[in-house]
């Protein structure tokens, strides 16, 4: 779902803000500091993982999901896509209007740019990485997901992570890195300063949405790719 341009007045802001922080406390996450060296970030399984059948499982159990108020108006669920053993995941927000019609995650503008990141960027073909978002449906008109929402739909995305097990994260926009980071820094602060979800490196970075509309942030983003290939190479 593609970031959005309106502007909120300072109290709607602080409004928006208490609620993020309120549902971050209530899942009793803790907090990952910032700008932590890759080195203590990058604890990975040597285990070699197989997570395709632990998604099959994951889908199965989410089944035709009732389990919060956005069930009533999605077209589709958008549980996500790409290689379950993939070294790369990338998490976005929530289903716009393109994936709630096909029931695949990024496949709008914001999609294809996603997709010119990955495979012009990162040179990667994009059904190499995984694909998902923090929340499986579209919320209505594309609003911001409300925080019972994510705590609903979280566990999901947090399986998913698990069984595919990648040796990078990388959180797209707000939504998603805040909560991959634990933290509610916003997303202009928060950009390019590598965390951790889990002992795997997060990076956090811009929506290809807002990118849409700021093409000159693209260079911050590819600074953060740089970073990610790095990783990659060293994992």
């Amino acid at each position: 779902m593609e970031d959005k341009s309106r502007q909120q007045n300072p109290l709607a802001e602080l409004a928006e803000h208490a609620r993020f922080l309120a549902g971050l406390t209530e899942l009793g996450a803790p907090h990952v500091a910032l700008g932590a060296p890759a080195s203590a970030a990058v604890a990975v399984s040597e285990a070699p993982a197989d997570g395709a059948a632990p998604l099959t499982a994951i889908r199965a159990d989410l089944g035709d999901c009732q389990r919060c108020r956005l069930a009533g108006g999605r077209r589709t669920i958008v549980f996500g896509q790409g290689n379950p053993n993939a070294e790369l995941m990338f998490v976005g927000e929530a289903p716009g209007a393109d994936e709630d019609e096909q029931g695949l995650a990024f496949v709008g503008r914001a999609g294809q740019l996603l997709t010119d990141i990955i495979e012009k960027g990162l040179k990667m073909p994009r059904p190499q990485v995984y694909i998902a978002n923090i929340i499986k449906c579209r919320p209505p008109g594309n609003r911001n997901p409300e925080p019972d929402e994510v705590l609903t739909c979280v566990p999901f995305l947090e399986r998913q992570i698990e069984a595919i097990r990648p040796k990078v994260l990388v959180g797209l926009g707000k939504f998603a890195a805040q909560w991959l980071c634990k933290t509610a820094t916003p997303i202009t602060r928060l950009r390019g300063q590598l965390s951790a979800y889990r002992d795997i490196p997060v990076m956090p970075t811009y929506h290809p949405a807002y990118l849409l509309r700021n093409p000159l942030a693209k260079k911050d983003v590819w600074e953060d790719m740089k970073v990610v290939l790095d990783l990659l190479r060293r994992t």
